[in-house]
């Protein structure tokens, strides 16, 4: 489930599903799209703090739906990414423990992201017979740099906070369980930050770019789709639930 609380200034939208370590089913991604959506049409809302438990930010995607057929449109995933992708109210992450998947992908379009220095991130979309999702095709790099995103994307390789900070991925770390307390932090300063020259000064930041990145998110659809039903991926899949 999602849990979602609004302060005054700023709203949070939890990834609750410990027993599953906050796996993302297609009715949680419907609920985070929501939830931003309301705070995007809020002109009092100043910030979004996106978190998990404080185990486990998300193991991303919940494999079994990704056996159901999947139609030429946004999956709830895309439809979810697209509206973190375009909103104009700062969003701010707060990670601790694994971020797998999809939960490394929504963090290249947040603004701000803290970690505990416990946490730890692994894109394992290759080893699973798929491909890259969520604009990680050009926005990895772009963050990180060419040899990095190599090592993440096509090799699956595991990085730590502090690899994560030292490239530029996140923000900063936080001690261990104190990530949240570091985006609420930013989220109070931000709540005092004129909510118009705000949102008007994210939108400036993420013009450049955005229609690049709505064409990669259409290109990469296509892919993934692909690859979902390919006998890769079907093999890979099977292999995880029998584990």
């Amino acid at each position: 489930m999602i849990v979602s609380h609004k302060e005054e200034h700023y709203l949070t939208l939890t990834i609750a599903r410990p027993e599953r370590r906050n796996a993302l089913t297609s009715a949680m991604y419907h609920a985070l799209d929501q939830g931003l959506q309301s705070a995007q049409a809020d002109p009092a809302c100043h910030a979004v703090i996106l978190t998990g438990t404080s185990e486990c930010f998300t193991a991303g995607n919940d494999l079994t739906e990704f056996q159901a057929h999947r139609s030429a449109e946004d999956s709830p995933a895309l439809a979810f990414l697209r509206t973190l992708a375009n909103i104009n109210v700062p969003v701010i992450a707060a990670v601790e423990g694994h971020a797998i998947g999809i939960g490394v992908t929504l963090l290249q379009h947040c603004d701000f992201v803290y970690a505990g220095d416990s946490a730890l991130f692994k894109m394992p979309f290759v080893s699973l017979g798929l491909c890259p999702e969520g604009g990680s095709s050009t926005q990895m790099a772009r963050l990180v740099g060419a040899r990095r995103a190599a090592e993440w994307l096509l090799l699956g390789k595991p990085f730590n906070a502090t690899e994560a900070r030292d490239s530029g991925f996140i923000t900063a770390i936080a001690p261990a369980g104190q990530a949240l307390s570091m985006a609420q932090e930013t989220a109070t300063v931000l709540a005092k930050q004129p909510g118009q020259a705000l949102r008007i000064s994210k939108q400036m930041l993420r013009e450049p770019g955005r229609a690049e990145l709505m064409q990669t998110f259409d290109t990469e659809r296509t892919h993934f789709n692909e690859r979902l039903q390919s006998p890769e991926a079907q093999a890979a899949f099977q292999r995880f639930f029998e584990r």
